[in-house]
């Protein structure tokens, strides 16, 4: 409900898209302007990725985030402007969660 996908953007297999995701442009020409989203990427609730970026194939983006950047493969990316918080499974989740509660979507 809410999700906003532009004309040029690209969505792989098992993407979830949570309520108010915004896959928007930054430009009003007439050329690739809307992100790529590779598999199994995750979007939580109210971000918005912009421009003509990827986001690799499992990366998630935390809710609310602003991506303007490309996003690495099994990555999570939180944040305005969205930064990439951790980028393999080697964290511990129970740690995780006290370090920085935003990698929790």
């Amino acid at each position: 409900m809410g999700v906003v996908v532009g004309e040029t953007a690209e969505v792989g297999d098992d993407v979830m898209l949570y309520h108010g995701v915004t896959l928007g442009g930054r430009s009003m020409e007439a050329v690739k302007r809307h992100p790529t989203l590779g598999d199994g990427v995750t979007i939580g609730a109210g971000a918005k990725v912009l421009g003509d970026i990827v986001l690799g194939h499992g990366a998630q983006v935390g809710a609310n985030a602003v991506v303007t950047k490309d996003v690495p493969s099994m990555a999570v990316a939180t944040g305005i402007p969205a930064k990439i918080r951790r980028t393999d499974g080697t964290v511990d989740p129970q740690h995780a969660l006290y370090d920085e509660p935003a990698l929790w979507i």
